[in-house]
């Protein structure tokens, strides 16, 4: 009669198992089974040690971590709301897998889509794999109201409660959204930032970045799909709790991300590491681009490379203002590899270009070390691409080497002061040198 009731209640706890690990029985055999089989069950001890109630009362084990957790923090309340939801609904053709979850925070405001039932609000999502390219099949575990996605305490708020909720090995955030950058542009001159919330009026700006990233815990690749916001201002200010930055040094299209494309690769192979998921980000968005003749740029940093890339740049500001060359760098600066704001310069090209011109070999030799680094360890893959045609013209990115720094024509925009960089770096120095 034991052993009955033990293979009874071993059932009872590998049906419970199932319950609690959410898997999707709507998928196909072979995804079924990859499921059932990351599905932790907890042995029952021998029967004859345990009361009744204990089979149905004992503390439940902890879940298995999976392979990677991916959180997106999808603000799309704004104009770029059309393009979220096409986003979710890329994400929903390759859905959460038995290795890897995928989980987005979503906001929506009034007056730009109304597809999926026009709701408004904030809601969490564990993305499912389903065919409707129309609507939001996955399930809603969390709806917040009215919750300000422009408000950075959100964001830590979002990634430690689907670190608790969803465990996993490895941990990606994307903050999905419109960047600019660290300052926003020259007519308004208020910090840069990324994550817009028009109905709040909030954006997040990069020292609060800094600030939600920290409280985020350890990310193994963080990912802006936004523009602009691959900058050594911004990297500098965020290193500090992540391995690889995804961004882009340029504007990006509107649909940014082809998530299906992206996630794809990482359902087929969930053990990759964090340096093969974050390179797997960049070409799929690269490739996607490339075969619509769209211009782009796209790299990734590695944030342990961040200290060294700020002393080789110093070095290399130090040279720059003890051989006087500020000609030199004023006439660099009309030619350098600039973007959509055109404070933004490549930093490899800007240092190619003056340590070509100057007649100094101590900006010459600082400034093959700097470049050399940042080709070699800093960014550790970069790709772009050129464009038939933009807002502005044809899409150049021929001296887009993976990282831009602000350089403006004449003063520092206010809030500079703010950032980690103007301390660690002597870049308002050279600045301040160079304008005067």
């Amino acid at each position: 009669m034991l052993r009955k009731f033990g293979i009874f209640a071993a059932a009872l706890a590998f049906l419970s198992s199932i319950a609690g690990a959410e898997v999707d029985f709507d998928r196909g055999t072979s995804s079924l089974m990859e499921e059932l089989s990351s599905v932790e069950t907890a042995a029952p001890a021998a029967a004859e040690n345990k009361g009744f109630f204990d089979w149905f009362f004992g503390k439940p084990k902890p879940k298995t971590p999976k392979e990677w957790t991916i959180m997106v923090f999808l603000n799309a309340k704004n104009d770029l709301e059309r393009f979220g939801m096409y986003d979710i609904n890329e994400m929903e053709m390759i859905g959460s897998s038995g290795k890897v979850n995928i989980v987005v925070q979503m906001g929506r405001i009034e007056g730009y889509d109304s597809t999926d039932g026009d709701w408004k609000g904030v809601r969490r999502y564990l993305i499912k794999k389903d065919s409707d390219t129309k609507k939001i099949s996955s399930p809603v575990v969390e709806d917040l109201g009215e919750a300000d996605m422009g408000d950075w305490r959100n964001v830590p708020a979002f990634t430690n409660w689907a670190k608790a909720k969803y465990p996993a090995k490895k941990y990606m955030l994307i903050m999905w959204n419109h960047g600019s950058g660290w300052e926003k542009n020259a007519r308004t001159r208020i910090t840069k930032g990324i994550s817009y919330d028009e109905q709040s009026g909030n954006h997040i700006n990069t020292p609060e970045l800094g600030q939600a990233l920290a409280q985020a815990g350890k990310l193994d690749v963080y990912g802006a799909d936004a523009c602009l916001m691959q900058m050594a201002e911004v990297a500098y200010e965020i290193q500090d709790n992540i391995t690889y930055i995804v961004s882009s040094e340029e504007t990006e299209p509107g649909d940014g991300y082809t998530y299906n494309d992206f996630l794809k690769p990482v359902i087929a192979k969930p053990a990759m590491t964090a340096e093969e998921l974050a390179k797997t980000a960049v070409n799929a968005y690269s490739d996607h681009y490339t075969n619509l003749k769209q211009g782009f740029t796209q790299s990734v940093v590695k944030s342990a490379a961040i200290p060294q890339f700020t002393a080789l740049t110093n070095d290399w500001v130090k040279a720059v203002m003890t051989a006087g060359d500020k000609i030199i760098v004023k006439t660099a600066l009309s030619s350098a590899q600039s973007f959509a704001i055109s404070e933004n310069k490549d930093l490899y090209h800007v240092v190619k270009l003056v340590s070509d011109a100057s007649s100094s070999q101590a900006v010459k030799t600082s400034g093959a070390a700097l470049m050399s680094y940042i080709s070699r360890d800093l960014v550790i893959l970069n790709r772009r691409g050129n464009g038939q045609g933009g807002w502005y013209g044809p899409e150049i990115y021929d001296n887009s080497f993976g990282i831009a720094v602000y350089l403006p024509g004449s003063s520092i925009g206010p809030g500079y002061e703010n950032l980690k960089w103007f301390a660690a770096a002597q870049w308002d120095e050279f600045i301040n040198w160079y304008t005067k």
